[in-house]
């Protein structure tokens, strides 16, 4: 094996295949697009701001749409990791629905990520995505679209209830500032989207986010980020290295500069 990491991406990123040889700290994602993941080998650790979500070897999940995630790929001992991933976009899924006469009632709470069941024809399918995904099979748009149809025919024959999550079209709704914010303050992403997943225009979430916390968003989402460093550093184990990819700074020397005009004091003075 001489190279250590590979991804194999078909038809505009409809369908993706990932081989890892090594242990590899991902760090985070946004998740716009409803994906089936499908565990080969190895393990996958997802985690939401709340809870962590494990996969091992022969794992099939839908995670949802619109929702910020980290993310850690690692093979076992014998294998590398590998696994296999189908982006169901809103425009396949509405084309599809229309097709099949599929209709939904929205559901308010979400889950973020759901196990799977497989039944031995699903899973023949899966096996054989990940093969003809390695080769020029699916380069075709209208093959695999084609398969992707295939595919959510047996997983709505085997898995239902994930009908109320792929057929649900509607933006997100408006959240409550406090406990989202409080979930996800770590992930680095742009203001523009902490909005949007809060179902609010920019110009709304700003005006919003002041009320509620009485100081702008980028300069509680420092202050957050600093004082949980802090603490991280001061209670666990973690590493300087470790805790500023945790925590969303753009980099290691970023994050030194800011925890020590903040607290007078070097990051790694804490770990001496």
């Amino acid at each position: 094996m001489t190279s250590n990491k590979s991804e194999k991406h078909n038809a505009q990123k409809k369908m993706a295949f990932s081989c890892y040889y090594n242990a590899n700290r991902e760090g985070e994602n946004y998740v716009e697009q409803h994906t089936f993941a499908y565990q080969i080998s190895g393990s996958l650790t997802l985690f939401d701001g709340r809870k962590e979500y494990q996969s091992e070897k022969g794992t099939l999940r839908l995670v949802r749409r619109n929702q910020l995630m980290k993310f850690i790929k690692e093979p076992d001992e014998k294998e590398p990791f590998q696994s296999l991933s189908i982006y169901l976009s809103q425009d396949f899924l509405k084309d599809f629905a229309r097709e099949q006469n599929i209709k939904v009632k929205r559901v308010k709470k979400k889950v973020a990520v759901m196990n799977l069941t497989k039944d031995r024809l699903l899973e023949n399918y899966l096996n054989s995505i990940a093969v003809y995904i390695q080769t020029d099979a699916l380069e075709d748009p209208l093959m695999v679209d084609a398969k992707l149809s295939e595919g959510l025919l047996l997983l709505l024959k085997t898995n239902p209830d994930v009908a109320t999550v792929l057929f649900d079209f509607s933006e997100p709704y408006k959240l409550d500032l406090q406990p989202f914010m409080q979930q996800n303050y770590y992930f680095n992403v742009r203001l523009e989207r902490f909005a949007y997943l809060t179902g609010r225009s920019l110009a709304a979430f700003k005006r919003d986010f002041e009320k509620e916390f009485g100081t702008s968003p980028g300069k509680w989402l420092i202050q957050k980020r600093l004082e949980e460093a802090r603490r991280l550093l001061s209670e666990t184990p973690k590493t300087v290295s470790e805790i500023y990819l945790d925590l969303g700074f753009e980099d290691l020397s970023h994050f030194s500069h800011a925890f020590k005009k903040q607290f007078g004091v070097a990051p790694t003075r804490l770990r001496s």
